[in-house]
């Protein structure tokens, strides 16, 4: 039943949106033009301010405050799920930079989370569902060595973080590190994962942006001098929008994408073919 006075839509998919930060919030917005949203994220009294703004703007939204490094809290977040009829759209959109955190709790946040959420929500997938999980160019350009391989293939293993400084040595368990091999993790999660998504009749890929201007992205321009000169280097010659990340994953969670599956789409400017593509000799 529909209340009078309200932009509720019953009839509409159900959308998941992991993260009501910047890039969060974009992406909840142009997909509630066409599902129902529940937004979700850690801080309780954010993501009910993002829902509440949603609602305003003519959407359909609810709130649920979620941990995604807690098995219980991602439980409690499949319950609230299946009890809204399942999902159509999964967009993991929550992630820590290297400069928000420290070793341990990046890997959690950015790789254990989004495995534990696409794990708990797999069963609720409905036919031609797409989850969308947000990765990072710091992905690519780098091979792991077999030993991190292995560590990264079990994402939702609770001693993670400290597996991956065990191999790769303690000195070497940095934030930027952490950053790196979680994204890398997070990619090739959403390939091996593909198949068994298909058995459910639906899909899952990863989104590597570059550099987006985002207010977690000033931080680390700010931090890193590198990112000035990654800039510099962009062929584009400037930051990608959160509304152009909003765009790949609209596509990515629409029919339009029905054959794209266990992949990784790089938006970023050109950047990646200009800092790994090496001319031949």
């Amino acid at each position: 039943m529909r209340k009078t006075g309200t932009s509720e839509r019953p009839d509409w998919p159900l959308a998941v949106v992991i993260g009501a930060g910047g890039m969060g919030m974009a992406v909840a917005r142009r997909l509630s033009q066409r599902h129902r949203i529940l937004i979700a994220d850690i801080d309780g009294v954010r993501v009910g301010t993002a829902a509440s703004k949603l609602r305003s703007e003519g959407g359909d939204a609810t709130p649920i405050e979620c941990d995604v490094t807690s098995p219980a809290a991602v439980a409690a977040l499949a319950n609230r799920v299946k009890k809204l009829g399942g999902f159509h759209a999964l967009a993991h959109v929550a992630g820590l930079s290297p400069s928000a955190s420290d070793f341990t709790t990046i890997v959690r946040v950015n790789l254990t989370g989004p495995a534990l959420v696409a794990e708990a929500l797999l069963p609720l997938a409905s036919t031609g569902a797409a989850a969308i999980l947000i990765a990072s160019l710091a992905a690519h350009g780098f091979t792991p060595s077999k030993e991190v391989e292995a560590a990264l293939a079990e994402p939702t293993h609770p001693k993670l973080p400290a597996r991956l400084a065990a191999v790769i040595g303690a000195d070497q368990a940095t934030p930027q590190r952490a950053y790196q091999l979680s994204k890398y993790g997070l990619v090739a999660y959403s390939r091996r994962a593909a198949r068994t998504w298909a058995e459910r009749g639906a899909r899952i890929v990863s989104i590597s942006p570059g550099l987006i201007a985002t207010p977690m992205g000033a931080v680390e321009f700010e931090h890193s001098p590198r990112k000035h000169q990654m800039l510099a280097r962009t062929p584009l010659q400037r930051e990608g929008t959160m509304l152009e990340i909003a765009d790949a994953v609209e596509f990515l969670a629409s029919d339009r994408a029905s054959f794209i599956s266990g992949i990784d789409l790089l938006v970023d400017g050109g950047l990646a073919a200009v800092l790994f593509d090496q001319p031949a000799v």
